[in-house]
């Protein structure tokens, strides 16, 4: 997926091979000390790999908002865009971080441009927040800013039941 310039399009720059195995160990760095990270997201009914979906922590980086603190986040193949396995995982992913680790509020992070990543943001129940907007000096200035939604557990349990 870091190869393909569908997937990457708000994502920044193609990545390495290097580079996913780097975000790789992360993640699994990130499981071994908090018990959840981003996960594998595979179709039931073949077991194909089609992406990655789950809660990890905020970088302490100074570029992000409120770091430490729970963050869901996605990244599917191009060919399992629209099928609902996002939301399918997000939902799963929502529930574990209210119901397992106690969270005040979960946050997610996008680009303006990436409607797709913030229409399942809103669908979650998730408010944007403009005011925690951030610059990442990383990105190519067409990304723009990072924009920041909110959901807290009060409000991922009334959205829930609209859910099922």
């Amino acid at each position: 997926m870091g190869r393909d310039p569908e997937v990457m399009r708000w994502l920044g720059a193609l990545q390495s091979r290097a580079e996913s195995d780097a975000m790789i160990d992360r993640c699994i760095a990130c499981d071994e000390e908090h018990g959840h990270c981003f996960w594998a997201l595979e179709r039931k009914s073949d077991g194909a790999l089609l992406g990655f979906c789950g809660i990890k922590r905020v970088k302490d980086d100074g570029i992000e908002p409120d770091p430490g603190t729970p963050e869901i986040g996605w990244r599917l193949r191009s060919d399992a865009w629209g099928k609902g396995y996002a939301k399918e995982a997000a939902v799963a992913s929502m529930d574990y971080a209210f119901d397992r680790t106690g969270a005040d509020f979960v946050t997610a992070f996008t680009v303006p441009g990436n409607s797709a990543s913030w229409g399942l943001m809103e669908r979650l129940g998730m408010t944007r927040r403009a005011d925690l907007d951030y610059w990442n000096p990383e990105w190519s200035p067409k990304l723009g800013k990072g924009i920041v939604y909110r959901i807290t557990p009060a409000e991922w349990t009334r959205k829930r039941k609209e859910l099922d």
